[in-house]
Order: structure tokens, then sequence, then C-alpha cells
């Protein structure tokens, strides 16, 4: 008989990776290597259908326009088609979970069944005061709390 082993589900998780300045990098690129920077991309992924659901929602930031679910699917077809990438992760259940990770970083949000980079404001403005100011802090303060209970028992 196997003994089951207990899962361990983080409250909340956060990944920040340091790459070179953003110079001289296509808007797809720069918005790869944002999602590789925040951890919503793993280096050496060929499944890269976040950067072009990002990437759409970013492009419809310039005109204001709120997309719904299907509209995101449409846009990230024309934006894989316009470079040549193959279509694969298309699907809309895939679709839907890569706009509830966005979501869940607080980078975009739904108003009435649509999705828009949150409020609209700039990705810098969203990244300090939704991540910065608070994800950032919980984690650092329960990390802390362990490293305190380790130097207690040890």
């Amino acid at each position: 008989m196997r003994k089951t082993i207990s899962r361990d589900t983080p409250l909340s998780e956060l990944t920040l990776r340091k790459y070179e300045k953003p110079e001289n990098l296509s808007d797809r690129n720069l918005v790869r290597k944002l999602c590789l920077s925040l951890g919503i991309l793993q280096p050496g992924d060929s499944r890269d259908i976040m950067v072009d659901v990002f990437y759409a929602l970013l492009l419809a930031k310039k005109g204001s326009e709120h997309l719904t679910s299907k509209d995101i699917e449409d846009k990230v077809r024309e934006i894989r088609v316009a470079n040549s990438l193959p279509l694969n992760g298309l699907a809309s259940s895939n679709i839907r979970r890569q706009v509830k990770r966005l979501k869940d970083l607080f980078i975009i949000e739904s108003k009435a069944s649509s999705y828009r980079i949150t409020e609209f404001n700039p990705t810098v403005e969203i990244f300090e005061e939704k991540i910065e100011r608070f994800v950032l802090p919980s984690i650092l303060n329960r990390t802390k709390d362990y490293l305190k209970e380790i130097d207690r028992r040890f």
C-alpha cells in the first residue's frame, strides 16, 4: 500500500527574473521578456501563447478596448499568423487559463464579461500598486516568519 504524501499548496506565489535591459526588441519580444521577468513564462518554454494573450490585451489598451475571450482568441491567432508562429494552444480553454493567470497577478481585470489591462493603467503602475506593494511584501513577511522559526528551533 502506498503512503499518500500531502501536497503543499502556496497561498501566493511570485517569480521574478532579471534580464538584460529592454533594448532593440520587437514589440512581441518585449512582451515575451516581460512575461519571463514576471514568471508567467518559463525560460525555454516553446508554449508561449501567454505572450500573445498579453500582447493582444496591451494592443487593446492603446484604444481603451475591452476584449471578450473570443476577441482575445481571434487577436492571438492574428498575432501568431503575422509572426509565422504555430497555432498550437489556441483552444478556448487554454486562452481562458492564460487570461486567469494574468488576472491572478492583477495585471488585467474583467468587466461585464470582457477583459482589459487593469483600469487601462500603465503596466509599471499596476506592478507597483498590486505586486510590489501588496503581493511581494506578504510573501517576504511570511518567508521571514519561516526564517525566524528556523532560527528559533536551530
